[in-house]
């Protein structure tokens, strides 16, 4: 069986799966943000349950429209808040030491490998990086996975994705699975789950390799996911009491794909809009003028992220016209980002720096573009409209290459600098 087959197969009490079966699992998580979860509580009463299935498997993260940015934002945080403390719910972030689910969730140790999770937004699949089946839901079967406990699954067919090589200067997770989506679409790997390894990956640390499987939903993917290593178990110490179970696909197994990827030559990649597919590599972009750039988000907020576009930034300046946000993942790597001295550059070099939240990505709150309006982005998706008005376009890429964008005030690589 492939990693994925045996994660289902271990949750469903089975010895066995094959892909194409329907099989009902224990769940290890259930997730629900302030976008998703009032959604799910609406239902939750509906179908008339009373309690939360585990009060400690239950995770609520108002992240999307927070701090509040009007009275609706606020009501849907408040009735969150509220249905988190009727039920005893263990684990509710909001404000102090909370941000952006797919970060917190790992680093508080709620995700480890062998667990089977679904969240209630579409990049939980970030958390197969540590070698968890993990994938989006609606909110309707949140409200049942938070009342049963369980949730059925058809089991996916694998496709076997391989990095070779060595990568080159300011190439990263980001330009890894930019590269995938641009060879085989968004809608290569759809209801499939992508298995990502080969030497490049085995010596990935664990920021580059969340990225790479928060972005696997990009292609279609039910799931990404990444074998647990030394690596992997090493991050994970000491942040759960509970003991990881580390499973690995079999020598022999079948895939139904195998992509290889050869990284000697890969260069920063860049999508163009209005889809993740819409890859070129940073010599090939030409002259794009750029009105906005984003670092952060939960692809790209890691603490690592940070450092990386601070290379770029430091002893440099924001272009004129051009609004440069940075958006830390978490409370955690803010005051961590603080104590090394990174907000104080970015905010010398012109940038805003912003609370933790998923705002700017989705065109809620904290950078919407008007019509017209361009912006290069660390985010996951460009989609027509992504961040704001539908005559705005979004680019994205990795740290490096945004920062460095905003510093031309256009698109451009940190190499140009």
């Amino acid at each position: 069986m492939t990693i994925t087959e045996k994660l289902l197969a271990r949750a469903a009490g089975r010895d066995q799966v094959r892909p194409g079966e329907f099989v009902s699992c224990a769940l290890d998580l259930v997730l629900a943000n302030d976008v998703t979860a009032p959604i799910a509580i609406d239902e939750f009463r509906r179908m008339g349950a009373e309690s939360v299935f585990d009060t400690g498997k239950v995770a609520l993260v108002c992240d999307h429209g927070t701090p509040n940015m009007n009275i609706q934002a606020a009501t849907q945080t408040r009735k969150v808040r509220d249905f988190a403390r009727e039920m005893g719910v263990v684990h509710y972030f909001e404000a102090d030491d909370s941000g952006i689910e797919h970060i917190i969730l790992p680093d508080k140790g709620l995700v480890i490998p062998g667990d089977v999770v679904i969240g209630a937004d579409s990049h939980t699949c970030t958390y197969g990086a540590l070698g968890a089946f993990a994938t989006g839901v609606g909110s309707t079967d949140a409200a049942a996975g938070m009342a049963l406990g369980e949730c059925w699954f058809r089991v996916p067919e694998s496709i076997e994705v391989i990095y070779t090589g060595t990568l080159r200067p300011w190439v990263s997770g980001k330009d890894l699975i930019l590269r995938l989506i641009g060879e085989i679409g968004v809608a290569g790997a759809r209801y499939r789950a992508l298995e990502f390894k080969g030497p490049i990956i085995d010596n990935l640390p664990m920021a580059g390799r969340f990225t790479i499987c928060n972005m696997a939903i990009e292609a279609g993917a039910k799931n990404g996911i990444i074998a647990p290593d030394a690596t992997t178990l090493a991050w994970v110490a000491g942040r759960s009491d509970r003991e990881p179970v580390a499973l690995a696909s079999d020598p022999d197994v079948s895939y139904v794909q195998t992509v290889e990827i050869d990284c000697a030559d890969l260069e920063p990649q860049v999508a163009f809009p209005h889809l993740p597919e819409n890859t070129k590599g940073i010599s090939e972009v030409g002259e794009v003028a750029i009105d906005q750039a984003v670092i952060g988000a939960c692809t790209n907020g890691r603490l690592e992220d940070l450092r990386e576009a601070a290379k770029v930034l430091k002893g440099r300046h924001v272009a004129e016209g051009v609004r440069c946000i940075v958006i830390p993942g978490s409370h955690a790597i803010h005051l961590q980002a603080t104590r090394e001295g990174l907000v104080e550059l970015f905010l010398e070099a012109g940038c805003l720096v912003s609370t933790p939240t998923c705002g700017p990505c989705l065109g809620m709150h904290m950078g919407v573009l008007a019509e017209g309006e361009r912006a290069i982005a660390t985010t996951n998706r460009n989609f027509v409209g992504r961040m704001g008005h539908p005559g705005s376009e979004v680019y994205l890429a990795g740290p490096a290459v945004t920062a460095a964008s905003a510093v031309a005030g256009r698109i451009a690589g940190p190499d140009e600098l």
